[in-house]
């Protein structure tokens, strides 16, 4: 039998080099895309958040945000006949649970009460070097070298800003915001490692199917708790951090790793704290620190050099 012409074949298509330097993949240019689009509605969970905590409180916005993504998800799963996971995918899952869907809410949302949204955008600035670490640790993958000096110059801007912030010295918020870099980069490094065995979204929605019975509970005990004061902003709120920022953020979130790989997807999440200064100042009217855009753009700036060393390796 004779074989078929490679002009044929799909995704052969050579183009040559410019300069030297090799020419991003049909897959990669769309996974960037996509970790982009992620970014973008990450940029508005914050102050959608302090929306959302006008009419709720903390508690009580963390455990409704999960229902009402994991109703999402559940009606696709079951609409489109999902098989349960493997044995071995469930622990990884619990992970995407414990440091996505319930640990990095809740305690960015503690932290919300007494931080700004533009204060809080800046420290988590390091999550893309906190993921990158946590993948690295995790998958085994080596970066280059130009691409940790790009990260850890960006993470010494944003502790640098923080601190200076702070008055020398961290707040309870500041403690809160640390804790959650911590279990959410678990959760993007472990979500995106299983989105390459599975879709993005379908690890968003087991994860919030395992919480359900807690969520479930924590939503009852907390509504009888703290009062609720319903208005425009405060159900606005609570629908962007649940279909969007908890749903379909993951969804393309995760869907952006798998294809470009964890450590270069989060560092593209270096321009999130710019975003959200922008919208902290248009949606919220927040007085935005003199300091805070200059530290927002020098770690942009490092976002670049992150993603331009991670080309030079691939």
């Amino acid at each position: 039998m004779r074989a078929k012409s490679s002009a044929t074949a799909p995704h052969t298509i050579a183009v040559a080099p410019v300069e030297g330097r090799p020419i991003p993949s049909v897959p990669a240019r769309r996974g960037t895309l996509l970790a982009l689009l992620g970014v973008v509605t990450f940029s508005l969970t914050f102050p959608s958040t302090a929306w959302g905590l006008e009419s709720f409180g903390p508690w009580s916005l963390v455990a409704l945000r999960s229902l009402l993504a994991a109703a999402l998800s559940g009606g696709l799963l079951l609409a489109g006949r999902v098989r349960v996971p493997a044995r071995e995918h469930w622990v990884g899952i619990a992970v995407v649970a414990g440091g996505v869907v319930v640990g990095f809410p809740l305690l960015t949302t503690l932290a919300l009460r007494t931080s700004t949204t533009s204060h809080a955008a800046v420290v988590v600035g390091l999550l893309p070097l906190t993921t990158a670490v946590f993948s690295s640790l995790r998958t085994g993958t080596r970066p280059p070298r130009a691409f940790w000096a790009a990260a850890v110059a960006g993470a010494a801007v944003v502790i640098a800003f923080t601190v200076a912030q702070s008055g020398g010295e961290l707040s309870a918020g500041d403690l809160y915001l640390f804790g959650a870099l911590l279990v959410c980069a678990a959760g993007y490094t472990e979500g995106g490692r299983l989105a390459k065995v599975m879709p993005g979204w379908q690890v968003t929605g087991w994860a919030l199917i395992l919480t359900l019975p807690l969520n479930l509970a924590g939503a009852a005990v907390a509504l009888a708790y703290e009062p609720v004061r319903l208005g425009v902003h405060g159900v606005v709120g609570l629908v962007w951090v649940s279909a969007v920022s908890t749903f379909l953020g993951l969804y393309v979130w995760y869907r952006g790793m798998a294809e470009i790989g964890v450590a270069r997807a989060s560092q593209l999440q270096l321009a999130q704290p710019l975003l959200t200064l922008f919208w902290s100042f248009f949606l919220l009217g927040e007085e935005v620190a003199a300091a805070a855009p200059v530290a927002a753009v020098a770690v942009l700036v490092c976002i670049a050099l992150t993603q331009r060393a991670a080309r030079t390796r691939s």
